[in-house]
This record gives structure tokens, C-alpha cells and sequence, in this order.
């Protein structure tokens, strides 16, 4: 019987929000006493309801939601869609009999907690706990079946501590390109140790700042030594170009930065600073990035994003002597154009920049000077003028008088012509070698800065532009010298063999690039995990020992950077954590007795906490391993979810997470990263798995209509009215306001509250609304009076099996009709289907037509209105449960199985009905000769090329000609 007997009795017969609200909440409770979701692991403390362990038959299927950040604003309306969806994907895999793991905890550490702390001086942790305690309340009430076992917060000490082991372990770790990796391949971490063991055996050293060359390592002393293995080191300090946010006080990975130069979080100028910061080296895994896509089931988009942000480039690199200075190296993907360079171009930064000639040499063109004296004078003051520029604004630059010649002249290795150097600031000492070969022939932006500094222009590619740049392709003209021509080639066949001619002078060699930059890890925020590292008197890393972590945040007199001024360049960051001296500087004996060493003040950035935290999920009390081996090779192993194809995840060689859903905002940032942790950590021999998240699914968004007044202001949504006498057709507080579709938030004031939807309808109607709007991975629109459409259909569940006038069954024993029997497994087929290929909005359109159906009946039969609950639990979980407990079953429906079709009675005759959009073809589906216009309508309007073409307009209405069309009229 349903769990409450008594409360049931006293509750009204009618399906409504007050009935609803009763049956949620007694459900919820009744879930959490029974442990009805806790999902069992193999081994371990962690058993399912009955305490039993999972069967090694039974297949595992580990579903999971991108981490949320608790805001202290709460949820609005569009934050539940994919929770609600892995939540519908899990209840239907376990009712097909799968184990399933379905988790939520909280990414905790971030900087909007940080921001509350220093306007309010309030501890950034107690601000993020309150937080955390409002969303749970908020997702327990939609009734989602996660394991309360396993939910933690990234700042809770245990979490801490895994994290900054990961951490160390990146830290001694090493990337050696030659080592074979199991299951095909070159090149994987291996630990530091054992490259102190190969240069003790003789292997080559590297060339180090402070080191000396030419000395053997027996022979380097203890410094050294370390020098040389922290230059190797994947997690590594250097004096780097770096992002550097005034406006925020703390330094930005290049992921964080917008395509304006600004930061993503706030959108303060960005500039370009030299510090010393903490880098993970990211690169050496450059070519595992991008050709491990291809073994991962994510969208084609989100690959393309990676790609183009690894952005991996075939060239050369060449060198260009400088006369009385050093050489410069350029890497180009154009190679074939050496002919046609005429100058070149360095970063500002570029170290050849240090030292300039005295004077101008002889021939120098007024133009290139800047009205400079000396190269000295023009060098120094146009570095003064680059520091004050953002990235952005630098690029934007390129083509127009922004640089000035440095006096430099380098020796074009083809011909021996004399190219100018100059510096210019669009060129970024960040990315490549900070220099470039202008070939203004065949680039637009060298031909107008070759324009603009009257230089010399050299065709490389036969066309007829005389007057721009040769972008397009063709045979090659004007390269050749007394050893080799060019002339007459393809592009293709000039590049291979002017490689190999630089190649064997020795002034280059082909080469690979990359767009990526190594991973910025230091942040100079407060709110962070602390390195579990300190610096000794040489300046140099030590690892803190495992038995020293976790480093703990220490109390600091206030949080706030040192400056807040988005406009000075030229300020230096002071992390918080440097205002308290007794946690900085500690005397530890890390084994050569007490000593005083200095603590890092700067903290990891907040992706540092979801790089891993699907792995906790497994054991999340787990103390003695980050992850112990046989549940990640259970839960995430190759081969671990068995059957393929069926559009809800599963592995076959590859592993991890079975199904992954979220954002496709989070594209670059914490997927590319949380990839690297893990392939750090499967090359270590940690994970088994070669990919973190198997298949990745990106919901769309919720949007709502928002208002703006005369002004273009916008005004509160829930207080505009709809009004004929307005010129617009909407009033707010009896002025016309313009109406628009935006994405849900505060500065929209479109913010719809889950709470609101649960006291107006209940959480099932909302589950119901929310999945029904349109195709998973399309943005939809909110509105708020279309959810009684999902009300209704409960409703009429609600009526089909219980009185509303005394709450007895109304359902009837006797058999089913052939025609019910054959309109219930059609539906029980197609639904399964949908189901599968998460298709939920369609499903529940076949539910609503077999309900209607009943409907009609005098009575539902039992067999069909069991199946029908059955199949609306994954959706609708509470009232089907209330409902399946008043058809008297003890068990919960959690784990009964899904309804299967019987394959005799999904033969029938079926007609194709054509969907249509203003009378253009836009979906068909296979329908019932005598499918009812109501059917053919929710079918038509689910249908995933019909929602596309109305784009989130309203319909007008709907045109059915039973059975064979049915045409949408949007507004």
C-alpha cells in the first residue's frame, strides 16, 4: 500500500496541486527510508536499500549532471531541465533492469562566493552552505532519484585532500613522449623517479636557466638537479605571459578570456603581464586531445570546439639570423612562401627586444621610426604603449601603423635578403615564438601593414591581384635560388620540399603547433584549494607529504584583492592568503630536520574540484585510494555497460561516465581539462578508462519572454499584463512594454521559480511541462499557462484509476480489447524506443495518445492502465508510484520492469501522417487509420522538425485531417 495510509485518507479525491504536494512530499520521504535509490556498489560499504552488493550479471549504467554551483539565488525554471531528464534516462534504465548510479553534489569553490565575502565580510564557506542547503531543498522537491550517499561539496576537507593529491600527482609526474602507452601509442606520464633514474643512467639533459651546461648529472649538485626535473615537471612554476584581470585581482587562463578580451566572469579588461605562476602541461597531451574525440560519442559541435581550440597546425619551424643579435625562430604553416617575406614581426615581449642597436641603420625609412631618435627610444615607448592594451585590442590593431622597426635585421635563410624586424603588438609572445615571417603577397594582414610601412611586396602563388594579398591556391612563382627552385609546384609539393631543403642546412625542420597554450593554474583568489606545496630557501617546489594534506584555507583579515581598479595594467596581484604570515611562512621537517619554508598564497583555480569529481561518486567515503581500481573498473571500465547502439551511453573500449549531460557552454573549459586529469591519472595507472564521459549530451535552454518599457528597460515579467488597449498588446502598471524572448535570469527579470510551479501544479506536472516542451537539445520557450496542458494529462491518469468522489479504484479486471491491447503495446514499443534514444518529449505524446484512449473506455482496464503508470514513473514518478500503490503493490515501481511489447500485436495497418508548418513538410510519423485528431495533434506538435520550424513561436492553431496530415499555424 501506498506509504501513507492514513494521510491518503484525508487528502481530496481530486488530482490537484494541494494532492499533489501530499503525495511528493510522502513519497520523497518514503524513498529516502527505504534507500529506494541507493545504487550498489560490487564491494565496499555501499549496498543497495536491502543491503545487499551489486550482482557482477547485472549491467552498471552511471549517469551524470554537470556540477552545479550553488547560487544563492536559487534555481529558476531552466536549471531543473536536465536534471530532469538524467533523472527520467536513470528511472527507465532501472527499470529495465540496469544498476544505476545517479549522483549530485555541489562544485563549491568558485568566485561569486569569494565576491559575497568581500562586499559583506561574511566567510565565503558559511554564504556557500546556505547556498547548498536552498538548492537541495529545491532539487529533493522535484523528486529526483539520486543517491544521498554520494553527494558531497568539493569544499569539504576529504575532498580537499583527493584533490590535492591529484595535484602532487601531476606535480612528480613527467611526460615522456617515447614511452610505449598499453593498448597502442606513444607517449604518457610516467613518474619523476624514474627520470631520475634515466639521467643517472646517462639520458641527455635538458637546457635550464641556473644550470650549467655540459656538466654531467653526477656532477650537477643538489639545486641543479632539482632545476633540471622541475623543468620537466607536468605541473610546473614559470615566469610567464599570463592574463592578468584588475578588475577581478587575479590572473585568467586563455579559456577564461572572451573573444573581447574580457574576462568571462564579470567582463573586466584582460592584459597581458609577465608572473610567476603555476602551469599544468596540458600541451604534451595535445595529440591524446584531439585524436581521442574520435573514440567518444559527444556532439559533432563540441568536438569542433575542442579541435579548433587545440588547434593543431603541420609547418616548420625556420631560423632567421640576426645580424649582431641572436637568431629568430618562426613557425609557419606556409613554409613554400620563404620567397615572398619581406619583413618580420616580434611580440614586444620577444627577448631580442632587450638589446637593440645604438643607432639606426643606414637606408631606414622615416615611417618605421615612430619619430624615435634611437631604436632604444622607439622600442621602450612603444612596450609602454602595448601594456596598457588588452589581447584583444592588440589583434584588433593588426594591419595599421601600430608597430615601429626595432633596427634589427635578420637574414632570409632562401635568399640572404635583409628583412627589417620590426615589433608590433598584435603579435603575442604567448602564442607560437612570438615572431613571424610577413610574407605580404600572400596574407592581407602582412600586405596592410606592408602598405602602411611601405615595404616591399613579393608574389609567391601565380594570380591576378596586383594590389592585395593572394589568399587563394595555385602554382608557385618567384622562389627559387641557386640550389633549389619552387617554381611551378603545387603549394602542397613546394611545402615538402623546401622542408626538407631547411632541413638539411640546418635552418629548420617540419614541426607540429598548437593553438593551446600550457593550463594557468594559479588563481590570486582566497576561495580555493591551497597548493599542497612549500618553497624552500632556493625559491623551489616541495611537495608536502600525503599525510599533510589536506592543506587547509587559513582566516585571512579580509578577502578582497588589492586592487579593484579594471584599469590599471599595472598593478601587481596580492592574494588574499599573503595577509596571514603565520600560515605563510611555517617551519615543517620534511626530513632533513625542521626548517622554515614558505607556503604558495595563491590558490587553484575552481575547475581544479571538478576536474574529478565523477570518480568520488563511486565511493565518496573512500580514504585509503582517490578511487579504488575494481569499482572504477566496474562503474567505468572498457567494455563495462555491455550492449552498444542504444542511444543512452554505454562503452566498449574506451570506458567512462555512460552518460554525461549538461551545457554546451562548458565545451572547452572543464571538459577539456577534466580530460587531461584523467588521462594524467589513467597513464599513472589510477583509472582504467581512456575517457572520463563516454557519451555527452547538451541540453538546449529554457527561455521566457521578457519586457522592456519605453526606456528599453527591462520591468518585472510576473507583473505584466496582457492588455488590447496597449499598443503592444502587454502593460506594466498600465504602461505598454515591448515584448521579447530571452534567456531566463535576473537581469532579464524573467525569472520563473521552481518553487512557484511546485505550489501552483506540483513537481510531477513541472517534470511533465519541462520534458514535453520540445526535443532535449533545443532551447524552448516558457509559458507558464501551457503547463496545465501537463496537468490535464495527470489528471486524466488520476481519473482513469482512481473515484474522485471517494477515491475507490474505478478500474476494471475484465480482459482488454484487442483494439486497447494493440493501441497499448504500439505505445509500450515506441515509448521504449524513444526512452532509449532520449526522445522524452515524443514519449510522452505516445503516453497522453494511450491515455486519451482509455479515457473513452468505461472503464480502464487493469492490465493496460498498470502498464500505462508503468510507463509515465520515469516522468511523473510520484503520482505513479501513489497510484501504483493504490492498484495494490507492495513494491515501489522503481525497480519493476519496464512494460514490453508483444511483437503479435504490433502488427496492424498504419498510414504515414505528414506534419507541416505553414503548409511546408516538416515531420511524418506511422499512425493508427484511426488515430483521433486530439493523437494526431500532440503528435504533430512534439514532433522534433516541427518544433525547429516554430522556433519558440506561439501556434496559432492547429489544422488535422484525420489520418493523413496535420498542419501547425504559428502565431
Amino acid at each position: 500500500m501506498h506509504p501513507d495510509a492514513a494521510a491518503g485518507a484525508d487528502v481530496p479525491f481530486r488530482y490537484t496541486a494541494a494532492l499533489a504536494q501530499d503525495i511528493e512530499l510522502r513519497w520523497q520521504d518514503e524513498w529516502e527510508r527505504r534507500g529506494t535509490f541507493y545504487a550498489a556498489n560490487p564491494t565496499g560499504p555501499l549496498t543497495d536499500g536491502d543491503g545487499r552488493h551489486a550482482e557482477r550479471t547485472q549491467r552498471p549504467f552511471f549517469v551524470m549532471d554537470m556540477f552545479p554551483y550553488p547560487s544563492g539565488a536559487g534555481l529558476h525554471i531552466g536549471h531543473p531541465l536536465g536534471y530532469i531528464a538524467t533523472d527520467v534516462v536513470g528511472r527507465f534504465r532501472r527499470m529495465q533492469g540496469d544498476n544505476v548510479l545517479h549522483a549530485l553534489g555541489f562544485d563549491a569553490f568558485g568566485l561569486p562566493a569569494e565576491l559575497h565575502a568581500v562586499q559583506t565580510g561574511e566567510h565565503p564557506r558559511v554564504n556557500t552552505e546556505s547556498n547548498i542547503a536552498i538548492m537541495k531543498r529545491q532539487l529533493r522537491r522535484l523528486g529526483l532519484a539520486h543517491d544521498e550517499r554520494r553527494s558531497f561539496a568539493t569544499i569539504e576537507p576529504a575532498y580537499v585532500r583527493w584533490t590535492q593529491w591529484i595535484f602532487l600527482q601531476i606535480f612528480e609526474s613527467w611526460y615522456d613522449e617515447q614511452a610505449p602507452r598499453p593498448g597502442g601509442g606513444t607517449g604518457r606520464a610516467r613518474p619523476v623517479a624514474e627520470l631520475v633514474e634515466a639521467y643517472e643512467h646517462g639520458r641527455p639533459l635538458p637546457v635550464v636557466e641556473g644550470v650549467r651546461e655540459g656538466v654531467a648529472w653526477a656532477d650537477l649538485d643538489a639545486v641543479e638537479r632539482r632545476r633540471v626535473i622541475d623543468s620537466r615537471r607536468l605541473a610546473y612554476v614559470s615566469e610567464t605571459p599570463v592574463n592578468w584581470c584588475p578588475g577581478l585581482g587575479t590572473v585568467l587562463a586563455n579559456e577564461e578570456v572572451t573573444a573581447d578580451g574580457r574576462s568571462e566572469r564579470g567582463n573586466f579588461p584582460v592584459f597581458q603581464r609577465n608572473l610567476r605562476q603555476w602551469n599544468m602541461r596540458i600541451t604534451a597531451y595535445a595529440d591524446r586531445l584531439v585524436d581521442d574525440l574520435e573514440l567518444i560519442d559527444w556532439p559533432d559541435k563540441v568536438k569542433a570546439m575542442q579541435r579548433n581550440w587545440i588547434g593543431r597546425s603541420s609547418g616548420a619551424r625556420v631560423r632567421f639570423a640576426v645580424q649582431g643579435g641572436e637568431q629568430v625562430e618562426v613557425f609557419t604553416t606556409r613554409p613554400d612562401t620563404l620567397f615572398g617575406a619581406t619583413f618580420m614581426v616580434v611580440a614586444p615581449e620577444h627577448p631580442l627586444l632587450d638589446e637593440v642597436p645604438a643607432q639606426w641603420p643606414d637606408g631606414t625609412h622615416g615611417a618605421w621610426t615612430g619619430g624615435h631618435r634611437t631604436p632604444a627610444d622607439a622600442v621602450a615607448a612603444y612596450r609602454a604603449e602595448t601594456a596598457a592594451k588588452t589581447a584583444v585590442e592588440r589583434q584588433a590593431d593588426a594591419g595599421r601603423k601600430t608597430g615601429v622597426f626595432t633596427g634589427h635585421l635578420a637574414v632570409n635563410p632562401v635568399n640572404g635578403d635583409l628583412l627589417p624586424i620590426f615589433t608590433a603588438d598584435y603579435v603575442l609572445m604567448g602564442y607560437g615564438t612570438g615572431a613571424i615571417m610577413a610574407v605580404p603577397g600572400g596574407d592581407e594582414r602582412d600586405h596592410a601593414f606592408a602598405q602602411a610601412y611601405e615595404l616591399p611586396v613579393v608574389y609567391t602563388v601565380e594570380g591576378d591581384v596586383d594590389d592585395a594579398a593572394r589568399t587563394g591556391d595555385g602554382l608557385v612563382i618567384n622562389s627559387s635560388n641557386d640550389e633549389i627552385s619552387l617554381d611551378g609546384l603545387s603549394v602542397a609539393d613546394a611545402k615538402a620540399r623546401i622542408t626538407d631543403w631547411l632541413v638539411e642546412r640546418g635552418v629548420g625542420e617540419a614541426t607540429v603547433t598548437y593553438r593551446l597554450r600550457d593550463w594557468l593554474f594559479s588563481r590570486q583568489r582566497y576561495w580555493g584549494e591551497p597548493f599542497p606545496v612549500v618553497y624552500d630557501e632556493n625559491d623551489l617546489p616541495i611537495a608536502l607529504p600525503e599525510s599533510a594534506l589536506p592543506v587547509a584555507l587559513p582566516d585571512v583579515p579580509n578577502y578582497a584583492p588589492r586592487t579593484f581598479d579594471p584599469d590599471d595594467a599595472q598593478s601587481t596581484p596580492e592574494p588574499p592568503l599573503g595577509r596571514n604570515d603565520d600560515w605563510v611562512q611555517v617551519t615543517l621537517d620534511l626530513g632533513d630536520g625542521p626548517k622554515q619554508y614558505r607556503r604558495d598564497t595563491n590558490t587553484m583555480p575552481n575547475w581544479a574540484g571538478s576536474c574529478w569529481y565523477y570518480l568520488r561518486y563511486l565511493d565518496p567515503t573512500a580514504d585509503e585510494v582517490v578511487v579504488d581500481p575494481e569499482l572504477e573498473r566496474y562503474w567505468m571500465g572498457p567494455g563495462h555497460a555491455g550492449e552498444q547502439g542504444d542511444g543512452t551511453g554505454g562503452a566498449d573500449t574506451v570506458g567512462g561516465v555512460d552518460l554525461y549531460v549538461g551545457g554546451v557552454e562548458h565545451a572547452v573549459l572543464h571538459l577539456l581539462y577534466a580530460r587531461f586529469w584523467h588521462k594524467v591519472l589513467h597513464d599513472l595507472g589510477h583509472v582504467s578508462s581512456v575517457e572520463p564521459f563516454h557519451k555527452l549530451f547538451n541540453q538546449g535552454y529554457i527561455q521566457a519572454y521578457a519586457y522592456t518599457d519605453q526606456r528599453g528597460v527591462y520591468v518585472e515579467a510576473s507583473q505584466v499584463l496582457e492588455d488590447p488597449l496597449s499598443s503592444t498588446g502587454f502593460s506594466f502598471h498600465g504602461e505598454p512594454v515591448n515584448r521579447e524572448y530571452g534567456k531566463i535570469g535576473k537581469s532579464l527579470k524573467n525569472v520563473v521559480s521552481p518553487d512557484e510551479m511546485y505550489a501552483a501544479y506540483g513537481a510531477d506536472t513541472l517534470r511533465v511541462y519541462e520534458m514535453s516542451m520540445g526535443p532535449l537539445d533545443l532551447s524552448r520557450p516558457w509559458e507558464t499557462r501551457a503547463v496545465v496542458g501537463a496537468q490535464r494529462f495527470l489528471q486524466r491518469l488520476w481519473r482513469n484509476t482512481v473515484s474522485e468522489v471517494d477515491g475507490s479504484l474505478v478500474v476494471s479486471d475484465e480482459p482488454a480489447s484487442t483494439e486497447t491491447l494493440r493501441v497499448l503495446h504500439r505505445t509500450i514499443a515506441d515509448v521504449t524506443a524513444d526512452m532509449a534514444a532520449m526522445r522524452i518529449n515524443t514519449a510522452i505524446a505516445k503516453l497522453i495518445v494511450l491515455n486519451n484512449h482509455l479515457t473513452t473506455l468505461p472503464a480502464a482496464p487493469r492490465e493496460a492502465l498498470e502498464a500505462l503508470v508503468l510507463m509515465t514513473a520515469p516522468v511523473a514518478p510520484h503520482v505513479a508510484e501513489e497510484l501504483w500503490a493504490r492498484l495494490g503493490h507492495e513494491r515501489s515501481l522503481a525497480h519493476e520492469p519496464f512494460p514490453v511489447a508483444d511483437p503479435a500485436l504490433l502488427v496492424e495497418d498504419t498510414v504515414t501522417c505528414v506534419f507541416q508548418v505553414q503548409g511546408k513538410v516538416r515531420g511524418r510519423a506511422e499512425v493508427s487509420p484511426s488515430a483521433s485528431d486530439e493523437e494526431l495533434r500532440e503528435l504533430a506538435l512534439a514532433d522534433a522538425g516541427v518544433q525547429r520550424a516554430l522556433d519558440g513561436r506561439d501556434v496559432r492553431t492547429v489544422i488535422v485531417r484525420a489520418p493523413k496530415l496535420v498542419n501547425v499555424v504559428p502565431a
